[in-house]
């Protein structure tokens, strides 16, 4: 491999560098406008030197937000989808019984899907639609049924074509026939099928499959189930309609390992809508032995697996990936959420993440607002099944994290529009940060050495970086320029060139 020299002046001493010859586009400046740039992966980083690395991080676990122990909603309330619309959140999620009372034989299929509502994110309720029967009453939250509906997946489509009518818009696989379908509502609570041909049909479907508009390109896309030589694997597809769709093609995940995945929950990241974000669940075969029997609800398990051996060992957890064009992903190997300590969470359908992450207000006075995400725990057991919140700082899913000892990052050569630079960051009480805003070529830009900048230290979702001072960015917009972060124990998880 052929290699280029540059240079660039760090802690005073001037020091020779190796970059990849390949990796000509380093040599044209990214122009990333006012967009706010997360670290989830190496897009725009030139390197990276001493005690630092990009770094996975990992979920707290808080309440139970809603336990599905309705007659309708039995032991498999999964799949959820989750999002704001105005004032309230909306959640939508199949609901059946997989075994009967005792786990021991599988009951006929009666799926149904549920919808729940909330203020805040945290709080929900089941309101009485009064729409569907089940066993003789509409007493219930059912919102649709469908043909044996397996999973139906809303979102607010904001498509500036939208008709009123497809306000709310859902893909979903019905079971009779095997069909994936595209569904329409004015309100997100009455549905109708947009047409009656399935909208496509290369694919296995059997999980949750979602599909939204995605205003930044301009096109509806999809990522649905299908199996890849016999591994669950996933598979993408765009839309101007909604309902003419392209070949599904299958996602690229560079050198990740090759790993059964179930649902796949990507979306773009409303903060940073040029990144896509996905927590696709892992399930993995396990085999029955000593530590299968020390795994939590034992007796369910044992039951479990005389009806179906993988209902006994086969595990879920969740993971990571992102992408910047829909198709080729990163795929972090270690799980982002793992089952834990808690009791009946080791379960083949536990640690299902809903469909998607959602900003809500801390319950901690004074701090900021924060990531809720929620997954599923309690599935096959007994006759009901829960949701748990989770809870992350915005951005916060990975970040460029340096040890005390101190590390270094270097952007490859940016362009931006703004006026001030904003840092999402965090440090310990001796961590710092400075940034150095340099040429191209590596020469610190006069007047924004890591000399000037003045030192970075707290925790903090928008802090504006100064040089002696001044934070006025305004006289290099255009310019093309490196970023170089200088971190001690610190985290920064984004960065923004935004406008005052």
């Amino acid at each position: 491999m052929r290699l280029r020299t540059t240079t660039c002046i760090m802690f005073g001493l001037l020091v020779s560098l190796s970059a990849r010859a390949d990796d000509q586009h380093t040599a044209v400046p990214i122009d990333i406008g006012s967009r706010r740039e997360l670290f989830v992966d190496d897009h725009l980083i030139e390197r990276m030197t001493g005690a630092i690395e990009l770094v996975l991080h990992h979920p707290t676990p808080r309440e139970v937000v809603v336990v599905h122990d309705a007659p309708w909603e039995g032991s498999g309330g999964g799949y959820h989808t989750i999002f704001r619309d105005g004032e309230r959140y909306r959640m939508y999620y199949h609901a059946w019984q997989i075994l009967n009372d005792e786990g021991t034989a599988v009951t006929p299929y009666r799926l149904t899907i549920g919808y729940l509502e909330s203020p805040d994110g945290i709080h929900w309720t089941k309101p009485n639609l009064g729409l569907h029967e089940f066993d003789g009453s509409t007493e219930n939250n059912i919102v649709w049924t469908g043909n044996k509906a397996h999973d139906l997946n809303p979102f607010i489509d904001t498509n500036p074509a939208a008709a009123p009518e497809g306000r709310y818009k859902a893909i979903g696989l019905e079971l009779d026939p095997h069909e994936l379908r595209a569904y329409q509502s004015p309100d997100g609570i009455h549905w109708s099928v947009m047409k009656e041909a399935p909208i496509m049909t290369t694919g296995a479907f059997d999980t949750q499959n979602v599909a939204f508009w995605d205003d930044a390109r301009g096109e509806y896309r999809a990522y649905i189930r299908d199996f890849k030589d016999g591994i669950r694997d996933i598979r993408t597809a765009t839309s101007q309609d909604f309902l003419n769709w392209t070949e599904p093609v299958w996602l690229d995940y560079g050198d990740a390992p090759v790993e059964h995945l179930y649902t796949n929950q990507v979306r773009p990241y409303y903060r940073a809508p040029h990144i896509y974000i996905g927590f696709p669940s892992r399930y993995t075969e396990r085999t029955w032995g000593e530590s299968s029997r020390q795994l939590p609800g034992w007796q369910w398990r044992e039951k479990r697996h005389g009806v179906s051996p993988r209902y006994g060992t086969a595990v879920t957890d969740a993971l990571l990936m992102t992408s910047r064009d829909g198709l080729h992903f990163r795929r972090w190997g270690e799980a982002f959420l793992r089952p834990g300590m808690r009791d009946n969470n080791w379960a083949y359908g536990d640690n299902y993440i809903a469909w998607q992450a959602v900003e809500t207000v801390s319950d901690a006075p004074g701090q900021p607002p924060e990531l809720s995400l929620y997954a599923t725990e309690d599935y096959f057991t007994g006759k009901s099944s829960q949701l748990r919140r989770y809870t992350l700082r915005l951005d916060g899913f990975v970040s460029a994290q340096a040890k005390l000892a101190g590390g270094e990052l270097v952007t490859k050569p940016l362009t931006f529009p703004g006026n001030r630079l904003s840092l999402n960051y965090a440090t310990s009480g001796a961590g710092s940060i400075r940034v150095e805003l340099q040429t191209p070529d590596g020469e610190p830009i006069e007047g924004y050495a890591l000399a000037d900048c003045d030192e970075i230290f707290g925790d903090q979702l928008d802090r504006t970086v100064s040089w002696s001072g001044k934070a006025d960015l305004g006289q290099l917009a255009g310019t093309p320029l490196c970023l170089r972060l200088a971190l001690s124990d610190a985290d920064v998880y984004s960065f923004q060139f935004e406008a005052e």
